[in-house]
């Protein structure tokens, strides 16, 4: 079978047949695709063996071997190699038997052979525009009939969606996202586990104190598994992640999910509301300042900023109690689900920091873009202020901006529990620190998985904004 370049192509088939070729070019997707397709590979196998009898590539190779005996530079190659070797064996002081002697020569001289009729039937196939038939061609050929296609697509569903999303760039760039997540979440999960396990704090012996017996205690380490072997504590702590079935909490024996999905949102909908306020008054602030550095706006903002980011937020939050709770009484002080005027106090209390940090680096990062050659060209052009920042700095300015506001919003989701402790909020970080004296391990994976999970996916929305602001990041996710 002969595969040139006039072979007929069919819209989505064209498609699947080139991604298919990128792919084998990957060891990890090569193996992928094998995997998920082994009844299809089975089928393409026997048919690319039995096509190999018609490979130009086999043929050919067999002419030129036969015409380089013929010239005797086989001959030649083994007078040389045999030359080289005694020689380099005489440099080395090394005793070498006849045989074994002879023995390396045709192997080396083997070899070689295979390398320079492999070279010269390459270049006489692309001088007849021929091609190699490999298993990979072989495969692209047969995906390129919409027939094989269509009687393949059951047993090969798995490995034609992996197919499908690795032609697509984007699509393929966010699944490689969520897949390396899901490995984050593992490993977090991993962690968090053996330092609990190890921990030298005993849970039978908080919970049910001190005047427990020995065999309360056994009990209660027979009830909740942990008489058993850590690998086997792990493997059903990591089976139950998997299959989102937690357990129950050592303390109050309730259902750790059902706990987690009442409390999470609390702390995650506070952490939004605070980071949405962040980026309304952080970027203004910052571009203000960028603009007119070195005026009474940059100094006053990056000032308000440094007092924001030193400020410790458990004081803050006292302050704010003390002053608006207690002695105007124009906010509750503490958070009550049923009552929007309870969120006010506790989102500015977790704002603050995030809104000073983010301006900073607006500020930085944007006087670092307006200083490009770029934007003095866009200046020469006669383009105006606004028009330059709207078109040109800002978009430039905001990948360092995306990343602090990432890294910023992890932080603020594992580090409200202090702010969750002063304003009394049954949120998911002041459930980690109550679990975390016991230690109630169910309960603390699941606040630390649930967490993790939420930081990951916050991850994979920056990276996708990274590709959206950034006209580089997407030509390399389209050339990978």
């Amino acid at each position: 079978m002969e595969v040139s370049a006039s072979t007929p192509r069919w819209g989505l088939l064209q498609k699947l047949a080139a991604a298919y070729g990128k792919m084998m070019l990957n060891p990890t997707y090569r193996v992928l695709v094998l995997l998920l397709g082994a009844p299809v590979h089975i089928f393409v196998y026997l048919y690319y063996w039995r096509e190999r009898k018609n490979d130009p590539y086999a043929l050919a190779l067999d002419q030129t071997k036969q015409a380089l005996l013929a010239s005797g530079y086989y001959d030649r190659l083994i007078e040389d190699i045999r030359d080289q070797q005694i020689r380099k064996h005489r440099f080395f002081q090394e005793q070498m038997e006849p045989q074994v002697l002879e023995r390396q020569v045709a192997a080396i001289a083997a070899a070689q052979l295979q390398a320079e009729a492999h070279e010269q039937t390459m270049t006489q196939l692309r001088q007849r525009s021929q091609q190699r038939l490999t298993y990979g061609a072989a495969f692209q050929h047969l995906l390129e009939s919409p027939l094989f296609v269509a009687i393949s697509f059951v047993p090969g569903a798995f490995m034609y969606a992996l197919i499908l999303i690795f032609s697509s760039p984007y699509l393929k760039y966010i699944v490689e996202r969520l897949l390396m997540s899901v490995f984050v979440i593992f490993g977090v999960a991993f962690l968090v586990f053996s330092i609990l396990y190890i921990s030298p704090m005993n849970p039978a012996a908080n919970i049910l104190g001190e005047t427990a017996t020995t065999e309360q205690i056994e009990s209660f380490n027979r009830l909740y598994g942990l008489d058993q072997p850590y690998l086997v504590q792990l493997g059903n702590t990591l089976k139950g992640i998997a299959t989102f079935d937690l357990g129950k909490s050592f303390a109050g024996n309730e259902e750790v999910t059902t706990a987690i999905a009442g409390k999470f949102p609390v702390t995650l909908t506070l952490t939004l509301i605070s980071l949405l306020m962040a980026i309304i008054i952080a970027l203004p602030i910052g571009i203000i300042s960028a603009v007119k550095p070195n005026s009474i706006y940059d100094y006053t903002f990056m000032f308000i900023a440094l007092l924001g980011l030193s400020i410790p937020s458990f004081w803050q939050g006292l302050v704010f109690i003390l002053n608006f709770s207690i002695k105007l009484h124009w906010l509750p002080a503490t958070y009550n689900p049923q009552n929007w005027l309870s969120m006010i106090m506790p989102t500015i209390v977790l704002g603050t920091g995030l809104t000073a940090a983010v301006a900073r680096m607006t500020r930085s990062s944007t006087l670092e873009v307006i200083n490009e050659d770029y934007i003095i060209t866009a200046k020469a052009k006669g383009l105006s202020k606004r028009q330059i920042l709207r078109k040109h700095a800002v978009g430039n300015a905001l990948i360092p901006i995306i990343t602090v506001i990432g890294l910023q919003f992890g932080g603020m989701l594992g580090g409200s529990a202090v702010t969750e402790k002063v304003f009394n909020i049954s949120g998911i970080g002041s459930y980690i620190v109550d679990k975390q004296f016991i230690p109630d391990i169910p309960s603390i994976m699941g606040g630390v998985i649930y967490t993790a999970i939420t930081i990951s996916l916050i991850n994979v929305v920056i990276d996708i904004l990274y590709a959206f602001f950034d006209p580089r990041i997407r030509s390399k996710m389209k050339q990978y």
